[in-house]
């Protein structure tokens, strides 16, 4: 359920969990005033690891794969010589 920030009359804010497909809150339970639902900068998403878009392409397509840590036997000719 998501937390939806609040601002009052007089600039307090608080934070009410409350169903998306509820309406908005117009007065504060608490105190009566009137009040309008502000948007916060952090919507709680965090995207990490394989497969999100945002971690796997950069400004011009996708990202390159590390090269593997474990040797092969190219890598030990190309040591070798």
């Amino acid at each position: 359920m998501p937390t939806y920030t609040y601002r009052r009359e007089d600039g307090s804010t608080f934070e009410v969990d409350q169903p998306i497909t509820e309406d908005p809150l117009d007065t504060c339970p608490e105190t009566g005033q009137d009040v309008e639902r502000i948007i916060t900068d952090n919507p709680g998403v965090i995207f990490k690891g394989e497969g999100f878009h945002v971690n796997d392409y950069d400004d011009h397509g996708p990202k390159e794969k590390a090269p593997d840590s474990g040797d092969t036997d190219e890598d030990a000719e190309a040591e070798a010589s």
